[in-house]
């Protein structure tokens, strides 16, 4: 399951929450930040579903740029990055298939 984060402004100015709890402004921005981790995930998100509304669905380039609201060279961007992703996927997996099927040359 996939999920987008939900980003919310802060009713007031970092300066002005920062004072209100006696901590840095930095400290108001990181409250409000998003991690790494979900980030990166929610762009890998993306761009499989870039990848699956362009080539499972069959819509052209120009659609799917309208469809995500993204211009033609950034969609194909994540389209073939997300195939590249799938392919070495599909290679590790592959891999991880022969090395269990391997026969043991000594006991």
């Amino acid at each position: 399951m996939t999920y987008k984060t939900i980003r919310k402004k802060r009713p007031l100015p970092a300066r002005v929450v920062a004072e209100m709890y006696g901590v840095s402004i930095r400290t108001v921005k990181s409250w409000n930040s998003q991690t790494r981790e979900d980030w990166i995930d929610e762009q890998a998100a993306t761009r499989e579903a870039v990848r699956a509304y362009h080539d499972d669905e069959g819509h052209t380039w120009p659609q799917t740029a309208e469809h995500f609201n993204m211009s033609q060279g950034a969609v194909r961007q994540r389209c073939y990055r997300a195939r590249k992703e799938r392919a070495g996927e599909a290679e590790e997996k592959a891999k991880e298939e022969a090395h269990k099927n391997e026969v043991p040359l000594f006991d």
